[in-house]
């Protein structure tokens, strides 16, 4: 049976966060939602399908594995303000540690509401090493806490390795956080991990919050570096585009007056990545990534785009169709409109309803 997306769809109104990203199963028309602490699983008319509860941490942006048909997510459980922010709404108290994971949901699995992400046994965690040792690093660079600005991870994606043949394996790629702290040019890259999808065969276990495991690799498989100046927080959604061969990547703004600080960029999926030094790190090589430009965007050395979406959720079709999700609030709770675009190189913001 095939299913045709609507221009819109309503997720209904949920409390546990605000939407931070999306991710849909074309096969069965199914839509993902991640609201901080709850994962919900609708149809394509928003009929609630079920929903994963007992997260206390920051689930944050979530991509849909067609080939292992399970939805793969970012989660933090840290004791910053977003983590203090979680405990106060949630209610319930973190482990001491700060720990960093790659989460797996069994999709088919999720048949009812309110089902737990540790009791029913839906959800697998890795644990990733290296997020933690950037986290709780000092700065070489600036001396400051956080290697990098880390403040975790967010943006979660699924596609072939940069430069690598389309049709080559995909990897997941999950983005760091980053704080956006003024005062500092260490913090201007986007840092993106690379790790292979049997991971989760390999280190994947439940997740108890209350003493988190540790297991997961010592390093991931490769560690790039996207230069796009100050952002606050980060990327907050990835999402592999088929069709134009990019890496959308989605922040909220930053604030150093120096940069014009976009809200989306677009990374070269075509191009190698290239060892070389890293801006504001003092010498510092890494692997760096090419920003692209699509239409009419900026020819400057890290171009984007000021279209207004993709923050809190973007699903590309592979066919020129995006799905972006525009995120709601009220008395009630949350809500996301996941409103259907294409993509239109005539206009400035590069996306049309």
């Amino acid at each position: 049976m095939s299913y045709t997306f609507p221009h819109a769809v309503h997720s209904g109104t949920h409390r546990g966060g605000h939407v931070q990203g999306i991710a849909i199963d074309e096969a069965k028309g199914h839509i993902y939602f991640s609201f901080t602490t709850e994962l919900v699983k609708t149809d394509y008319d928003g009929n609630l399908l079920g929903s994963v509860k007992g997260l206390i941490g920051h689930l944050g942006c979530i991509v849909f594995d067609p080939d292992r048909r399970r939805v793969i997510g970012s989660l933090e459980l840290k004791h910053d303000a977003i983590g203090k922010g979680i405990v106060s709404r949630t209610g319930h108290d973190l482990a001491e540690e700060d720990a960093f994971y790659l989460v797996s949901f069994d999709v088919d699995a999720i048949s009812r509401k309110d089902m737990d992400a540790e009791a029913d046994g839906i959800m697998k965690a890795v644990w990733l090493k290296e997020v933690l040792e950037d986290y709780n690093a000092t700065d070489e660079v600036s001396g400051k806490p956080h290697r990098y600005g880390c403040s975790g991870i967010d943006g979660t994606a699924l596609g072939p390795v940069f430069g690598a043949d389309p049709t080559s394996p995909k990897k997941i790629m999950v983005a760091y956080g980053v704080y956006g702290d003024v005062t500092r040019k260490d913090n201007d890259h986007q840092v993106i991990l690379s790790y292979a999808p049997d991971i989760f065969d390999t280190y994947g276990a439940p997740l108890c919050q209350d003493a988190p495991h540790h297991q997961g690799p010592d390093t991931p498989e490769a560690k790039y570096f996207f230069y796009t100046g100050n952002t606050t927080y980060g990327v907050q959604n990835l999402e592999y585009d088929p069709h134009t061969r990019t890496w959308l990547t989605a922040v909220y703004t930053g604030k150093k007056e120096a940069f014009p600080n976009y809200p989306l960029f677009f990374i070269d999926g075509r191009t190698a990545p290239v060892l070389s030094p890293l801006a504001g790190r003092n010498g510092e090589e890494g692997l760096t990534l090419r920003a692209t430009r699509l239409g009419h965007m900026p020819d400057e050395a890290t171009p984007g785009c000021r279209f207004p979406l993709g923050s809190t959720g973007i699903y590309a079709f592979g066919d020129g169709r995006y799905a972006f999700s525009v995120h709601g609030r009220t008395e009630e709770g949350f809500t996301s409109t996941v409103v259907l675009h294409r993509l239109d190189e005539t206009r400035d913001d590069l996306f049309a309803e």
